[in-house]
């Protein structure tokens, strides 16, 4: 990390999801796919990704069921992540004013260790792969997903953890 990502970065914390936490996660999930991701996507398909409209209900639900974590910068909502027993890390968004910090590397790490799979799992959009091959993950294929009648690209990607540091239980 270099120096002014490192700067950028001390003011940062991660922290456990909390149910508070959704209306505000579900806004940055909205603005980071319209804008990180409209260099990958077209309208259309952005629009059917995140239509603006999510259920706050089983958003909440699937974060308590898995592991969830948030990157706070103050009291604002800078990134979260979440990963589910098996391995499959679900979701990893980060603030389109927060790329480049290291924040998606922290939560990664965060989310990596808290599971007892030796593999971990993601669907990774076109704009997503390139972080995720930088972590040593690998695709296992291209796949198209269809959201109303839209077809979106994404990766099914997979990453070995090592064994000889073992995810903390």
């Amino acid at each position: 990390m270099s120096q002014l990502q490192a700067n950028h970065f001390s003011h940062i914390t991660l922290r456990p999801y909390t149910p508070e936490d959704c209306e505000e996660i579900s806004i940055l999930f909205y603005e980071t796919v319209h804008t990180v991701n409209a260099k990958d996507y077209s309208r259309q398909q952005l629009d059917v990704w995140a239509t603006g409209s999510i259920d706050l209900a089983a958003w909440n639900k699937s974060f308590l069921a898995h592991t969830s974590f948030v990157a706070v910068d103050g009291e604002t909502i800078a990134g979260f992540g979440d990963i589910d027993s098996s391995g499959y890390l679900d979701r990893l968004y980060v603030h389109k004013d927060h790329q480049g910090i290291g924040i998606a590397t922290a939560l990664c790490e965060k989310l990596e260790a808290s599971v007892e799979s030796a593999t971990v799992t993601t669907h990774a959009s076109i704009t997503a792969r390139p972080f995720f091959e930088d972590r040593g993950y690998v695709v296992k294929r291209e796949q198209q997903v269809e959201r109303q009648g839209i077809l979106l690209t994404n990766y099914v990607m997979e990453k070995q953890l090592s064994p000889l540091f073992p995810a903390k239980k």
